[in-house]
């Protein structure tokens, strides 16, 4: 009985899995199928998009590794850098502060408050970011998702230190749990600020 349950898992997992990196052209099994029910339900009305009809096929990955690294860098309401080839992108995360090169391993990581610089030759653009995620694809594309970016010379440094002196007095007199957990996410989003500015 054993011996059959892990022939069965076995032959399900040598199935090929598809990647995020090959994003099928056209619907495929269950979407196919839904398309074909909406049709035939309602077919005066478009059936509804999912995310992956917005999303282009990524190209695949190549047999050497390119000169140049693909960035996006979008933000819930702009995008900062669509498609942008760079040199390198260096980024804080929760677990250290990274450099993705073209030809970087598949990763996911995520952000934390800190220092995000997209290096283009001797051009470097430097942006502060509060949180977010960073998807790094086989095929040199790195996709940066901020929940809020500025860049590093829009930051007033005054109004950083008064922001930092009055989270640091929020958190000595906060008296609910929510004052605290507030005081001390403004204090560490403050703290962050003044060390990019510092450094």
């Amino acid at each position: 009985m054993f011996r059959q349950a892990a022939a069965r898992l076995v032959s399900r997992s040598t199935k090929a899995r598809p990647f995020s990196t090959d994003l099928p052209a056209a619907p495929s099994g269950d979407a196919a199928s839904f398309i074909e029910g909406w049709k035939k339900v309602i077919p005066n009305i478009e059936p509804p998009k999912t995310p992956s009809a917005f999303m282009k096929p990524r190209p695949a990955t190549p047999a050497t590794v390119p000169s140049k690294l693909t960035v996006n860098f979008v933000l819930p309401y702009a995008s900062e850098l669509s498609g942008k080839e760079v040199d390198m992108v260096m980024v804080p995360s929760t677990t250290g502060i990274f450099g993705v090169l073209p030809g970087h391993v598949p990763t996911i990581a995520e952000l934390k408050p800190g220092l995000l610089s997209v290096h283009e030759g001797n051009d470097v653009k430097k942006y502060f970011v509060s949180s977010g995620f960073v998807f790094v694809h086989a095929n040199s594309i790195a996709d940066i998702i901020a929940v809020e970016a500025v860049p590093v010379e829009q930051i007033d440094p005054n109004l950083v230190q008064k922001g930092l002196a009055e989270f640091t007095q929020k958190v000595s007199s906060a008296s609910t749990d929510l004052e605290k957990a507030e005081a001390q996410i403004g204090l560490e989003m403050h703290t962050a600020m003044s060390n990019v500015l510092a450094g």
